[in-house]
């Protein structure tokens, strides 16, 4: 039998490589052959609906991990071995499939040696529908295929499941979505798409430092802080509390009643009173004046304020007369089976019985493009967008969930872009296939729920979540990994994480509540961060393995700088519970104390960035303990954490000169993401008998490289630089003062 890698369907099993992945599949299932050995999998029905639940067959035997939604905006991954254990709404699912490989050579000798591939199943949007995956106690994967609209029906969906396998997980992932990307038409990938600058740079969200309560003597206090520890933010986000909206549900000095708080109305695209007027102090009276002088006064590159998609939590107020010329009318949310089948949430709970003031689909363009150019005349440079999976609820009589999600996706991007530059749009609440599959140019999107300051069985949720769904989302977007507080109990465990998240780095901190020591481990003089190349993701090792609850893994997370790569360690395991498991009773009254290992092969790509004179060995620099280890691409280093402890490693290719010198750069060893700010390396021999290794460096601070050899002299910016090496583990390390200009380091031997 010929084994190929494409999927195929025989004797009622989905072959894939040979290998049984699906058992027991309907007849009624139809494989439709993609490119590149994928394939799609539908199905028909004889009666025509608006929500198609088919069977796709058997799945057991294979460890999984799935990504799914366990309430309407955000998806957190979940992990197991059978078709039963895959929640509703699962928008990703991997298999990890174990085989003999083949041994062609008739003389060799010895059991064949098990290789592993991954199988890839995407549920996709198929003309007006949309796609999940789920599973059955009968261990039956199946999908859901609906509408969102009673009278958008159909009997066949022949292309909602798209399946795919490959060698290496994460270019499965990156290969799949961009043969998605081709054949739908609906979206991006990454690479793409102009990305916003604003995540090269240190930032400040408003929101849990103030919540709605925000005005601009608050914003003047806060930003005052930063300034007088040294650590200005170069960007601000503007979260809710700015706009101008009614809640005609709450009464004049009445207890308020729940829910009603998310059927608030906006009035008007321009500001609050609370920006119109000096009463707090701020000496602005509009959104304009006082924009433009914390700009001027405190070194804001980049201001960005907060709206929902529907204009406001509750949509736009159909009585205002700024709104009537964008025909909204009241309508109430229908949510899907899937959502309220996981975990319901209060939002559309409530606006099921109070209503959302919904903009006509012709109009939406209209709204925004007006939003947006006030506010881009008030020096606001972009926008953060919220709870955009609403949109999902609002489909009935609009022709489906789908269709209207495009529209004010279509039209929310080509507004943004108008109006701001730098494609400057964060997208958030929107971890829906609807949306993910008709983001065009958007750059920028939420990774998982908020950082929740008050909640301390969250925070390792967090960082697992981030890491897992930026797996699919990195494909499509740059990761937002959230805000967090610099002082915090487990400030240095989200910080490490987003200086390896490739993600932007911002707080919410409360004006004068901030540790400086936590920020400048992020954040150089200048304001910028050394942000890494891609997404941060799971290594591989890590992907079928629960981090947060299984008692015995930690969380190991990847990435790439220029010539480096990344690694970060977390002990998530006893500090929370996943929803919807079971929750641990009784947490561990001493931290979790678990051991593992890190490896320069945790890394992946990385013979991308090591160079021609790379000799396959790797210098490992550990942040915290400071240690120096040089170790193969197979060598390890153990790591022991407790519970909400992590360490980050950077992870050097060696390279050997021409003299035999080993040499590579750590980076700025004071800097989460030491390698970060290593831009270049060359070497040349000056008169045949001196070796000029010279590296191109951004930032300030404690610089250090590996090297076998002490060289006799260093330059920076061709003047002698004083250094200190130890012959021991080979650190060299030096002074860089002055300012965070790019410079030359000069190392003679």
């Amino acid at each position: 039998m010929t084994i190929t890698a494409a999927p195929c369907v025989n004797d009622g099993c989905l072959m894939v490589r040979g290998k049984v992945v699906l058992t027991h599949v309907p007849t009624n299932i139809i494989l439709s052959p993609g490119i590149s050995g994928a394939a799609f999998l539908g199905s028909t029905s004889p009666i025509p609906t608006s929500r198609h639940v088919f069977t796709l067959g058997i799945l057991e035997g294979y460890k999984h991990l799935c990504l799914y939604r366990f309430k309407i905006w955000w998806m957190i991954p979940g992990y197991g071995k059978s078709g039963s254990e895959i929640p509703l709404e699962t928008q990703l699912l991997l298999l990890e499939i174990k085989e003999e490989s083949v041994v062609e050579d008739d003389d060799s000798s010895g059991p064949p040696t098990p290789t592993t591939f991954y199988v890839l199943f995407l549920p996709v949007l198929d003309g007006d529908f949309r796609t999940s995956l789920q599973g059955t106690p009968a261990n039956e994967l199946q999908f859901c295929a609906e509408s969102g609209d009673a009278n958008v029906q159909n009997s066949q969906i022949l292309e909602p499941v798209f399946i795919n396998s490959g060698d290496n997980p994460f270019e499965l992932i990156k290969n799949s979505i961009k043969i998605l990307e081709k054949h739908k038409g609906t979206f991006r990938h990454i690479e793409n798409k102009k990305i916003p600058v604003h995540l090269d740079w240190f930032g400040w969200c408003t929101w849990d430092a103030f919540y709605t309560e925000v005005n601009p003597q608050g914003i003047k206090e806060g930003l005052q802080s930063f300034s007088d520890g040294g650590c200005s933010p170069r960007y601000l986000i503007i979260d809710d509390g700015w706009q101008d909206t009614v809640n005609e549900f709450q009464k004049e000095r009445e207890p308020l009643i729940e829910g009603t708080q998310f059927a608030t109305r906006l009035v008007d695209i321009k500001e609050n009173s609370k920006f119109k007027s000096s009463e707090s102090d701020a000496r602005c009276n509009n959104l304009h004046e006082f924009i433009n002088m914390i700009k001027g006064k405190y070194g804001l590159k980049y201001v960005y304020v907060w709206h929902a998609l529907t204009g406001y939590w509750g949509g736009v107020l159909p009585s205002s007369e700024t709104m009537k010329k964008y025909n909204p009318k009241i309508v109430y949310p229908i949510q899907s089976p899937g959502n309220i089948g996981n975990l319901r949430d209060i939002i559309p709970d409530s606006l099921e019985k109070y209503g959302v003031g919904i903009i006509d689909p012709q109009k939406i363009f209209d709204f925004y493009n007006d939003l947006h150019s006030y506010l881009s005349s008030n020096g606001v440079d972009g926008v953060k967008v919220d709870a955009q999976n609403l949109i999902e609820t609002l489909g009935s009589g609009f022709g489906g969930r789908v269709s209207l999600t495009r529209r004010y996706q279509q039209a929310l991007e080509q507004s943004t872009s108008r109006n701001f530059k730098d494609n400057n749009l964060i997208c958030c609440m929107s971890h829906n296939s609807d949306s993910i599959y008709s983001w065009k140019t958007s750059a920028v999107a939420r990774a998982s729920e908020d950082f929740m300051p008050r909640e301390p069985t969250f925070q390792t949720l967090h960082i697992a979540s981030v890491a897992f769904n930026s797996l699919l989302l990195g494909e499509i977007v740059v990761p937002d990994w959230d805000m967090f507080h610099s002082k915090h109990d487990t400030a240095e465990f989200h910080g490490i994480a987003r200086a390896i998240g490739g993600c932007a780095v911002y707080v919410s901190d409360k004006p004068g509540n901030h540790d400086f020591e936590i920020l400048r481990k992020l954040v150089l003089p200048d304001g910028s961060v050394l942000r890494a190349k891609h997404a941060g993701r799971p290594t591989r090792d890590c992907l079928f393995r629960d981090p947060v609850m299984d008692g015995k893994s930690l969380l190991k997370i990847w990435n790439l700088n220029k010539l480096s790569g990344v690694v970060g360690v977390f002990n998530c395991q006893g500090a929370g519970s996943w929803p919807l498991k079971q929750t641990i009773k009784d947490m561990p009254s001493t931290p979790l104390v678990i051991s593992g290992n890190i490896s320069p092969c945790d890394v992946e790509f990385i013979e991308d960035v090591a160079g021609e004179n790379w000799n396959g060995d790797f210098a490992v620099y550990a942040f915290n303990s400071g240690s120096l280890s040089r170790l193969p691409m197979n060598g390890n280093i153990k790591v022991t954490l407790a519970t909400l402890k992590c360490e980050t490693f950077t992870i050097s290719p060696i390279r050997v000169s021409g003299e035999g010198v080993h040499f590579a750069p750590i980076g700025l060893l004071d800097m989460y993401n030491s390698g970060g700010a290593v831009e270049s390396i060359d070497e040349n021999m000056k008169n045949s008998s001196e070796l000029i290794i010279k590296i191109k460096v951004r930032g300030c601070g404690r610089f250090g490289v590996y090297t076998s050899l002490k060289p006799r002299s260093c330059l920076v910016d061709m003047e002698e630089e004083e250094f200190i090496y130890n012959s021991e583990n080979g650190l060299l390390t030096l002074d860089l003062t002055g300012d965070c200009n790019f410079r030359d380091i000069e190392f003679i031997y």
